[in-house]
């Protein structure tokens, strides 16, 4: 796996959005991949909880026949945190503080999530 490439793109996607503080690349059984995050963030207990918030958010957009599930986004008085499906088995957290531009964001994640893909399965 290019571990450089995957840390390219959360590097540039925390350069580019203003905001992103933290990323984490995960499987979708809760185990870190790559992390780009401060000192004070666990990259395994960021996992665990973003998959188990994905598998949820999976089932609910399953269940409610509203189609395959992308992301999820929890907006917090401090801050922000959002999970993207990457595929059916790996994840990607991006933390931001109170001033991120949840638009940006969005519009930045979908080429960086199908590149990283791409690393994944190479």
């Amino acid at each position: 796996m290019d571990f450089e490439a995957l840390a390219a793109e959360l590097r540039n996607l925390r350069e580019n959005v203003t905001g992103v503080s933290d990323t984490v690349i995960a499987a979708v059984d809760g185990i870190p991949i790559i992390a780009d995050a401060a000192a004070d963030i666990d990259p395994a207990k960021i996992s665990a909880l973003a998959a188990a918030n994905l598998g949820i958010a999976r089932q609910a957009a399953e269940i409610t026949g509203k189609g395959t599930l992308n992301q999820t986004v929890v907006f917090s008085s401090e801050g922000y945190m959002a999970v993207y499906a990457i595929g059916r088995m790996s994840l990607m957290v991006i933390m931001g503080d109170k001033n991120l531009n949840v638009g940006r964001l969005l519009f930045e994640c979908r080429p960086v999530i199908e590149r990283i893909s791409s690393i994944l399965n190479a």
